[in-house]
């Protein structure tokens, strides 16, 4: 983390988890043991479904609420699909595009990623924007291009501004669900090339402002060694987000001095 220049981001991706009555559940829980974080910025990215009452629930707190999809259009026939404004509407400040998960097994494209990141720019979300390799790649040696072409391709056509406001989650598909962790160096390496395609694209005063997030498997025991890393700004949880006691780890290491 370097917290000199940009903001240390530990968003929770709920996934299809949790009903409103689970919901409310957490909130009860975590919500008296959450102190003030003021090293780092706290997001819940819920199930479309919870987006309401998780914002009325945590509106005391800290806690900005995100999405974990949206679509590119602004209205339509797009049966079971969510707008940008829609989100606004409803409370929304952060909204996670291109997640694995989406581009395995709903077509997510890194075109389809970019109208989305500029659909959630022009509404005023924050995208969370995902990209890594399969295993595969990583041993054929080619992380580094990969990297560089979902990057180049999801941030085609912004300006720095929007750049400004668009966090970069790298979530190396080996290391999601499988108990893998990338070591905090591989993690690091990695956040670090992001961070000079940034730098290349938009200059390095944006570069420096970006928060790149990691985000395979971080988990209670391993965040502390991967949040000291000097370009790895936060982390993008999955299971481990969805436990109180864990997460409640990963926001104190961020807030490690």
């Amino acid at each position: 983390m370097n917290r000199k220049y940009r903001k240390t981001i530990i968003a929770g991706n709920w996934k299809m988890n949790k009903t409103l009555t689970e919901t409310k559940a957490f909130a009860d829980e975590i919500k008296p043991q959450l102190g003030k974080h003021k090293w780092c910025e706290v997001v819940l990215c819920v199930p479309f479904v919870n987006i309401p009452a998780a914002v009325r629930m945590f509106k005391d707190t800290r806690v900005a609420i995100g999405a974990e999809n949206v679509h590119f259009e602004d209205h339509g026939a797009f049966t079971g699909e969510v707008t940008a404004e829609m989100l606004k509407e409803v409370g929304v400040k952060y909204v996670i595009i291109g997640h694995s998960e989406r581009r395995e097994y709903y077509g997510e494209t890194d075109f389809t990623v970019n109208k989305k990141i500029k659909a959630a720019l022009a509404a005023g979300l924050h995208p969370i924007v995902c990209v890594g390799e399969s295993l595969e790649q990583r041993e054929l040696g080619v992380t580094a291009e990969l990297i560089n072409y979902q990057v180049k391709c999801a941030l085609s056509g912004l300006d720095a501004s929007q750049m400004r406001k668009v966090v970069i989650a790298y979530e190396p598909l080996w290391a999601i669900g499988t108990g893998k962790t990338a070591t905090a160096e591989q993690a690091n390496e990695v956040c670090e090339i992001i961070r000079g395609i940034i730098r290349h694209q938009f200059g390095a005063r944006v570069a420096r402002a970006v928060t790149i997030q990691y985000g395979g498997s971080m988990n209670a025991k391993n965040a502390a060694e991967l949040l000291a890393q000097p370009d790895v700004d936060g982390g993008l949880i999955g299971g481990a987000a969805l436990k109180v006691p864990d997460f409640l780890q990963i926001i104190a290491a961020a807030n490690q001095e």
